[in-house]
């Protein structure tokens, strides 16, 4: 073979390598462009997916790094694509048809109502009171954090417990032991705690950062744009109610309490088996013809110029009660035609007795401890624990030892029969 004839098979090799690089580029590239779409809607899914389930709950997130606001000031976060519900417009009307599908009040601004001022039995209020009075119209805020996805499927019962922000420790101890999410039978329990705007203003914005990163671990903590107080408890009883209502159209039970109390949640298994599925279920620790304390002194006191009525109407001790999911949400309609009442627990018979509901007493709820007696053994004994729902009045450290001592190897002589 001569240097021409070589040359020949040189370039004819060269030419189809060449060809062979081309071809294989354009499969590779037509690969790649035929799987982006295919990645793209993908994405997109998974996007749409975290939007539905806690698009809210970023946005409230991001927002609630923006600074701490008055509690009566005007919002300066970025509203949502929807008119907003302004707390000093008008009573909003939510009914089974035209219920929102996402917390709906963006706008904080509140001023107060200053034709009280010129009354006379405003004027003879103590100045909590007139606090009270002035604002009361302000019924709904909006939400720093929000896990909507709680109440995502089937859920058989909600554990929903008041907090505060400071009150860490107890939040913790609680999900160590008888809030612990968990599935018993096939039946999904979850776990939610409500806080409003820590009320220390000089430690307010650290206070507010360490929810926030313990909201970050956890993700259970639900809070709303109003400071935690007592009189204020009653607005987390109404945005609770507008809460679940909007976002839990399939939550079975709730259960509602203090973060204080000792819960046992086999028992409440049990009562709820033997209740058969009873309608309109509400039952706890409850008070019938009570009073309304009129002593100053008293952190209950209430004034004749709020209620002058003889007695409240029954309603359960707010350390912890049991009701159904389709009543909590009827309680949300009746509530928004009530004016708040300073006394929480009090409120929600009013608006029991709103429903024609009568809350059942029940003798395995002790929201004032096991006996009256504070110094009584009684009240540390495990046994009597193991046959309660509810225990109020135990600090973190006394909570976490009984509930060691009832879910141990222990050994009653007698079981109180009260389920």
């Amino acid at each position: 073979m001569n240097n021409r004839d070589r040359w020949r098979v040189y370039k004819r090799v060269s030419v189809m390598f060449f060809l062979a690089v081309v071809a294989l580029t354009v499969v590779q590239r037509g690969s790649i462009n035929m799987g982006a779409p295919f990645e793209l809607e993908r994405q997109a899914r998974m996007d749409a997916s975290e939007e539905m389930e806690s698009g809210a709950a970023l946005q409230q997130r991001t927002d609630s790094y923006m600074g701490i606001k008055g509690f009566w000031k005007a919002s300066k976060r970025h509203p949502l694509p929807r008119a907003p519900l302004r707390a000093t417009t008008r009573k909003p009307i939510v009914t089974e048809d035209n219920s929102p599908r996402t917390w709906d009040v963006t706008s904080s601004n509140c001023s107060a109502n200053l034709n009280l001022s010129s009354q006379d039995w405003f004027r003879n209020l103590e100045d909590n009171f007139k606090q009270f009075m002035l604002y009361r119209h302000c019924r709904y805020f909006p939400m720093l954090l929000n896990h909507p996805e709680k109440c995502s499927g089937e859920i058989y019962l909600l554990m929903v417990i008041k907090s505060v922000a400071t009150q860490h420790d107890r939040r913790e101890v609680i999900r160590k032991t008888w809030g612990k999410e968990k599935v018993v039978d096939g039946k999904r329990i979850k776990t939610l705690f409500l806080l409003g705007k820590p009320s220390n203003e000089a430690e307010r914005a650290n206070h507010q950062k360490l929810v926030e990163y313990e909201d970050y671990i956890y993700r259970d903590i639900i809070q709303w744009d109003f400071l935690d107080s007592f009189f204020n408890l009653t607005l987390k009883e109404t945005h609770f109610l507008k809460w679940f209502h909007t976002y839990c159209p399939s939550v079975r039970y709730v259960f509602k309490g203090d973060d204080d109390v000792f819960v046992s949640v086999e028992n409440i298994f049990e009562f709820l088996e033997s209740s058969n599925s009873a309608k309109n279920l509400f039952v706890g620790d409850v008070m019938f013809k009570a009073k309304p304390i009129r002593k100053k002194e008293n952190k209950y006191y209430i004034p004749q110029a709020l209620y002058n009525k003889t007695h409240y109407p029954p309603y359960a001790g707010g350390g912890g009660f049991l009701m159904d999911g389709p009543l909590a949400r009827r309680l949300h309609w009746v509530a928004d035609t009530l004016e708040l009442y300073p006394i929480d627990d009090v409120f929600l018979g009013m608006c029991l007795e709103g429903l024609q509901v009568i809350p059942v007493k029940h003798n395995a709820f002790k929201t004032f401890g096991l006996v009256k007696n504070k110094n009584s053994k009684l009240n540390r004994e495990p046994c009597f624990f193991k046959s309660m729902i509810v225990v109020h009045k135990l600090l973190p450290s006394d909570l976490k030892h009984m509930w060691n001592l009832v879910n141990s190897d222990l050994v009653c002589s007698q079981k109180v029969e009260i389920l």
